[in-house]
């Protein structure tokens, strides 16, 4: 008999997930850790990123297997967090065996949350080396969504971002799922009402069990941007994986076709001012040839459902500088 599903990125077997934050910084660190190397790739579709390791990614590149990938607040700063857990993995003996040596591969990317109202003057000691840490050392199965790691501080155009998940199992038994960080210059609601952009693909009342709304409103495709309002944070962040048997190059499809989920949850997105991005990873711990339609569109599925959590799920905090989705339309 299945497992029942807990509808977060660790119900492919073999993954974990830690956060580490900081409440008065308002920005913090998501690691999700493998148990064992995993094929991965991403792609990248925002015109602003920021990231580490990202290259060694590309199909033709050496290394197959990474042990963890890091999502993190801070901008440039944030990169520091893959430091703290390639650190940690290495003390724990893991890492890609090179001569007498073990290199962890930690590829990372950051958002930026400089200007979200919290208190960033660490003088010269950046805290996310620490925070990736810490975020290493509380990984487990289970984890909560919102207003914790990377997603702390995070903001869309309207509304408090944060952090989100969701999964799904395919009719043969593959698990596809997704994990976002939710950052965006656009937004994740419809015009200035409670719906969100992802409600076609909700499960039950995962996000509020309000559907799409009828009709659309009139200003369900205005531009309301962070662009336009004022210089604020940006980038949405995605980790999808599967328990499929996947090849590289079939993992940067995937990655690819996951940004999907994206368009169908934020609006607009992929902006010059985005970081977005997508990284796939595939445990392979189903033997069964996978079915690469079925699994690419569950992942962009899954993220657009993953967006639309995060913004749900996020809670207030002082200093906040937009109001969250609950605050705005009530629980």
């Amino acid at each position: 008999m299945d497992r029942p599903l807990l509808n977060l990125i660790t119900d492919v077997t073999g993954l974990r997930v830690g956060n580490a934050d900081d409440a008065r910084l308002k920005s913090g660190v998501t690691v999700v850790v493998c148990d064992d190397p995993v094929i991965a790739s991403v792609h990248v579709m925002g015109g602003s990123p920021g990231t580490r390791e990202t290259d060694l990614l590309a199909p033709e590149n050496t290394v197959d297997g990474v042990d963890a990938i890091v999502l993190s607040g801070g901008s440039a700063f944030g990169l520091d967090a893959a430091a703290g857990v390639t650190a940690a993995l290495a003390e724990a003996g893991r890492g890609h065996v090179v001569g007498t040596a073990r290199v962890p591969i930690v590829p990372a990317a950051i958002l930026f949350d400089l200007l979200n109202g919290g208190d960033k003057d660490w003088g010269a000691a950046p805290p996310y080396a620490a925070l990736g840490r810490a975020a290493f050392a509380s990984a487990a199965g289970t984890f909560a969504l919102g207003s914790l790691g990377a997603g702390t501080g995070a903001t869309t155009a309207n509304l408090k971002g944060g952090l989100g998940s969701a999964s799904t199992r395919l009719p043969g038994g593959t698990i596809v799922a997704a994990l976002v960080v939710v950052n965006a210059v656009g937004q994740a609601t419809i015009g200035s009402g409670p719906h969100f952009w992802a409600g076609a693909f909700e499960i039950a009342d995962e996000f509020g069990g309000l559907g799409l709304p009828r009709p659309f409103p009139d200003d369900a495709t205005e531009l309301n941007h962070k662009a336009r309002a004022r210089d604020r944070a940006n980038t949405t962040l995605a980790i999808v994986a599967t328990d499929a048997r996947l090849t590289k190059p079939e993992a940067k499809r995937l990655a690819v076709t996951a940004h999907d989920g994206f368009a169908r949850a934020l609006w607009p997105a992929h902006t010059p001012f985005d970081g977005d991005l997508v990284f796939a990873l595939a445990t392979g711990r189903l033997t069964a040839p996978p079915d690469l339609v079925a699994i690419g569109a569950a992942a962009a599925a899954c993220t657009a459902r993953a967006i639309a959590r995060a913004i749900h799920a996020a809670t207030a905090a002082p200093g906040d500088i937009v109001p969250t989705w609950r605050v705005r339309f009530g629980s």
